[in-house]
């Protein structure tokens, strides 16, 4: 990839990087606090419990599969899309939002340590999941990847529903990005495109170029980079565009630059899988 001589040009420019680059890492990693209405604390309600193990090590990990209305569902999808989707050469293009929560410690019925991990989905679509095994069988195995993509896991595919336990440990409240129907129809969304390098055979970057016209300064946009979603609000009142992209990112090591001549803002984001 090239970078834009211009970036390079003013001492300003390059503060106004810095900023909005530690600010997004800030955001990522939960530790800025905002007034920002499209973000929302939740307590999610259980679901089922998953068993399975870390591989290689075999130590027991519990899923815990979660819901709330607060998570967007997925595209509507039928038992038969389902079934064609899963044969496809391609099925990661159904993407299924989700919210996943940190590795937190546990004791299991057996008074052993382990490690569970919280995945909060929408609620219509676990009840969904819940009357069709296909369906059951389908969320586990997307939650098991996302767990796996975030966290760098290896898990074993030899998994368990427990049929007493729908969660292991204490439900704990997530974070979760939200979208606000009124917020977005003042801020009208802005140009971009998304582009992957190198252009042929597997992605290494996902970049996401935004025009932002009228806006003189990269302090007057709040970016949240997600794993496959990207929320950008430019104060005020500006722009407000929210998207889920096809492929997982790494969020803490992505970076964002703002030219201010061409008012274009520029993500890299580093792939983890497509």
């Amino acid at each position: 990839m090239t970078t834009d001589s211009s970036l390079l040009n003013s001492e300003l420019e390059l503060q106004q990087q810095e900023e909005l680059y530690q600010q997004l890492l800030l955001q990522t990693m939960g530790n800025l606090q905002t007034d920002d209405p499209g973000s929302k604390v939740i307590r999610p309600q259980p679901g089922m419990c998953v068993k399975t193990l870390s591989e290689p090590d075999q130590q027991k990990v519990f899923v815990n599969i979660c819901q709330s209305n607060s998570v967007p569902p997925p595209p509507d999808l039928s038992r038969e899309e389902l079934v064609e989707l899963l044969q496809s050469e391609d099925p990661s293009g159904y993407r299924v939002p989700m919210s996943l929560g940190e590795p937190h410690t546990e004791v299991d019925n057996s008074s052993q340590g382990c490690t569970a991990y919280d995945v909060v989905i929408n609620q219509d679509f676990f009840q969904k999941c819940q009357k069709d095994p296909l369906f059951q069988q389908f969320v586990i195995m997307v939650s098991l990847e996302g767990l796996e993509n975030k966290y760098s896991l290896e898990l074993s595919r030899d998994w368990k529903v427990l049929k007493n336990r729908k969660f292991l440990g204490s439900v704990s409240e997530q974070n979760i990005r939200t979208s606000r129907p009124v917020i977005q129809e003042l801020q009208p969304q802005p140009e971009f495109s998304l582009l992957v390098e190198p252009p042929a055979g597997a992605p290494e970057y996902l970049i996401a170029e935004i025009k932002l016209p009228g806006v003189t300064s990269a302090r007057s946009l709040v970016l949240d980079v997600g794993e496959d979603r990207l929320v950008l609000t430019a104060r005020p009142s500006l722009f407000h565009l929210d998207i889920f992209h096809p492929l997982l990112v790494d969020q803490e090591a992505s970076v964002a630059q703002y030219n201010n001549s061409t008012q274009v803002l520029t993500v890299t984001m580093p792939v983890v899988s497509s």
